[in-house]
């Protein structure tokens, strides 16, 4: 009969070997990916089991809470992956490259492993906007109306980013129309 540690063995070169198989040797962090599900998932446990000990009632969303969550998950998604203001936290897992559009960076990942997949999370605005939308839904059963104010003051910012495009666009078109 195997030992354990043989099996464990056996196992790692497995997933070694079909990580290779998947990756062709590119740079691609499976293993920090499965931790950062790990993380994931481990947070909804915990955030499920306090929210169960404390007997909190699972919030029944109305399609205007969904609206706010949308928006809000949009902008602080944008805000953490994009913003100037915001570098310092993406800082040890990206390199500046230079402006991307108005008031947003282009940033590379940089490093291996972990660090990149950490790298990819934070400058990924829809990478980090299933963290965030899971955040804001956790508010909704521990903080429901500190969580809606949060989530609506978002979304005003996001609609006012949305004018502020479309009075550029009209004022674009103004002057290229000559009036």
């Amino acid at each position: 009969m195997p030992s354990p540690d043989d099996a464990r063995g056996r196992l790692r070169q497995n997933l070694e070997e079909e990580g290779e198989a998947y990756t062709s040797g590119e740079d691609h962090p499976l293993g920090a990916y499965v931790g950062a599900m790990g993380v994931y998932v481990g947070g909804i446990a915990a955030l499920a089991a306090v929210a169960r000990l404390t007997r909190r009632e699972l919030p029944d969303p109305a399609p205007w809470d969904v609206v706010l969550c949308a928006g809000a998950t949009h902008r602080l998604s944008r805000l953490l992956a994009k913003d100037p203001v915001t570098s310092p936290l993406r800082a040890p897992f990206a390199r500046y490259r230079g402006v991307e559009g108005p008031a947003e960076l282009a940033e590379d990942v940089r490093g291996t492993g972990a660090r990149k997949a950490i790298g990819e999370l934070l400058t990924c605005p829809f990478c980090t906007g299933m963290w965030i939308s899971t955040g804001i839904a956790a508010g909704m059963v521990f903080a429901p109306r500190a969580t809606r104010l949060a989530s609506a003051t978002l979304t005003a910012l996001a609609c006012s980013d949305l004018l502020q495009f479309v009075r550029v666009r009209m004022q674009q078109k103004t002057g290229e129309s000559g009036e």
